[in-house]
């Protein structure tokens, strides 16, 4: 039922846009707050913390000025909300702005929505150099920014390093390289407790992480940058070296499978019962809170004799709108520019874990102060600042992402069943070409 819903409300943005509704930005009004400022509607998908640090920003910046008035509105997950917007997005009932994670860059290019913030950065003349290159990257598409980066962030290595030292193993030196960690899990991993040395979310995400740290694109045509990417290049070396290394500590009984919720995995971590995982910058907070142990942090590994190439954005980036009013649209690109102030990303990245897009706010006490009380963090800035830029690491643009990491996941699954890893490559190889194909097809009859 969800697929059906779904494609109902993409054939009824099609057939809005096809038909030329367009209630256009021209005629559009611009809404207005109950003290009579331009509004700017703002949907996100942050729960918990994010969400109470949204609110606060939000707060701040409306205080700060009396022209516009920022609406922060919780819309569910990532999923959800970009599920409504398609029902309102070529429409004045639009939002002004709206956050849209990493993998949904690509649809919102097509859908033909959302205004670049090149646009405002260009009339403006402003100055992008104080932002973070290689953040900047993954929504910069033949040298058009399209979405201001929000809350970003990257994969590293977690590690207990009382287990380490109880190992034998040199707490303050995390394994680098596939095989490393293949040794180290071994010392680490105790049948009689059932603790295992290594783990990874089964989520397709690593598998993309892993490959940009060894130069290897995901799909053909640069990555589908230079075009509209037709195959998959998941038959590689590059990525069957990933699958035969996770198949290996497998059989070995050294690594642990915990699923698919980070919840779950965190809690093995933090529990003991797992000694190394991979994990998302943004989730160290909760992993530092909840561990009883000293937790290290280090680089993504790649193969023995590969240096590391550097790693892709994840998180979310915030749209502006095409279909609402151009005072909204100020409005928007006005809190954009507010939220990107040093002082505003230091508060953001002190109390998330993301990182911050403005180089200086590093330099901010607050963030400062959490940088010197928790080294943890600085391990995923490090590794962004020393990410090489290219098309790998720029990362991948297909409209099915969402499809294809599920199949992936599913692909990990298997291999933990017991089957071949080429085999599991293999199959999703062609399972992921199959999802491109079928997707152009659609797109060339639009």
């Amino acid at each position: 039922m969800k697929k059906r819903s779904l494609a109902i409300a993409i054939l009824s943005t099609a057939l809005l846009v096809s038909s030329g509704c367009s209630n256009s930005a021209s005629s559009a009004k611009a809404r207005q707050s109950e003290d009579g400022r331009i509004k700017v509607s703002f949907w996100h998908g942050m729960s918990g913390i994010g969400g109470e640090l949204i609110k606060k920003i939000s707060d701040d910046y409306n205080k700060s000025q009396k022209k516009y008035y920022v609406d922060a509105i919780f819309q569910g997950t990532y999923e959800e909300s970009l599920t409504k917007l398609k029902t309102v997005g070529s429409t004045p009932e639009a939002p002004t702005l709206i956050q849209v994670q990493e993998i949904g860059t690509k649809y919102m290019i097509e859908s033909g929505f959302a205004q670049p913030v090149q646009d405002f950065i260009d009339k403006e003349k402003f100055d992008v150099s104080q932002w973070e290159p290689n953040i900047l990257n993954y929504y910069t598409i033949n040298g058009k920014l399209n979405s201001l980066p929000f809350n970003s962030s990257n994969p590293i290595l977690v590690y207990n390093k009382d287990k380490f030292k109880a190992a034998g193993l040199d707490p303050a030196n995390p394994p680098k390289t596939y095989n490393e960690i293949k040794a180290a899990a071994k010392k680490l991993t105790n049948d009689a407790k059932n603790e295992k040395g290594f783990a990874i979310l089964i989520y397709g995400w690593f598998i993309e992480q892993l490959l940009a740290n060894q130069q290897a694109d995901f799909v053909d045509n640069g990555n589908g940058r230079d075009a509209v990417a037709t195959k998959s290049l998941l038959s590689s070396e590059a990525n069957l070296g990933i699958f035969n290394w996770l198949g290996d500590m497998n059989k070995e009984g050294t690594l642990g499978n915990y699923g698919r919720k980070w919840d779950d995995l965190r809690a093995a971590f933090a529990s003991g019962k797992v000694a190394m995982y991979m994990d998302s910058t943004a989730g160290i907070s909760t992993v530092l809170k909840d561990s009883k142990f000293e937790v290290g942090t280090g680089f993504l590994p790649t193969p023995d004799g590969k240096q590391p190439n550097g790693v892709i954005i994840g998180g979310a980036s915030l749209w502006t709108m095409k279909s609402v009013a151009e005072d909204e649209k100020q409005g928007a690109w006005d809190f954009m520019k507010y939220v990107t102030k040093p002082s505003v990303q230091a508060e953001w990245a002190a109390g998330t874990g993301y990182f911050p897009i403005t180089k200086a706010a590093q330099n901010e006490p607050v963030l400062k102060d959490v940088y010197a009380k928790k080294p943890q963090f600085l391990t995923a800035v490090k590794q962004l600042q020393s990410t090489k830029s290219g098309k790998s690491t720029a990362g991948a643009l297909i409209s099915v992402f969402p499809e294809v990491r599920l199949e992936t996941a599913t692909a990990i699954e298997q291999l933990y069943t017991g089957k071949d890893a080429k085999s599991v490559v293999d199959d999703l190889t062609k399972k992921v070409d199959k999802l491109i194909q079928d997707d152009n097809k659609v797109n060339q009859k639009k």
